[in-house]
């Protein structure tokens, strides 16, 4: 029973993540193609869209490598499940920082708006993994 339930929670999980993940590449890819349609040049927009298609990217990948790693866990590899999200949780965190430090670095000391969009790109990606995250691991808590 824990292990079928702890693999259901955890299909759960990585199919929110795949989820975010493709929508994530799709709208930094139409961002780009709108962007590329109007001959715009925002430094802003362009690189927030890349940012937010390049997490995407990587979070597919990561989702289909995990995917295909699903299997019935016992208690070692719950736990060994259960710190390994922690450290992701507190990833996303520092990540959140990163893309903020950017952000505001980027626009106090040179109003460079290229990093601006980076750094907001990257936040608002973090931002979304670590609430991924934290559900996953206020599910985990009552099994592990």
């Amino acid at each position: 029973m824990f292990s079928d339930t702890l693999l259901q929670l955890e299909h759960g999980h990585l199919l929110r993540l795949a989820i975010w993940a493709h929508v994530s590449v799709l709208a930094g890819t139409l961002l780009l193609v709108w962007l590329a349609r109007r001959g715009e040049r925002s430094p802003l927009l362009f690189h927030f869209a890349v940012q937010t298609a390049a997490w995407g990217a990587f979070g597919v990948a990561m989702t289909v490598l995990r995917w295909h790693g699903l299997v019935l866990r016992d208690l070692t590899g719950a736990t060994r499940l259960d710190h390994l999200l922690w450290l992701t949780t507190g990833l996303d965190l520092g990540g959140m920082a990163v893309g903020a430090t950017l952000a505001i670095t980027g626009w106090r000391l040179s109003h460079h708006l290229g990093v601006v969009g980076a750094g907001l790109g990257i936040m608002v990606q973090c931002a979304a993994l670590f609430a991924l995250d934290a559900q996953f691991l206020a599910q985990l808590q009552g099994l592990v």
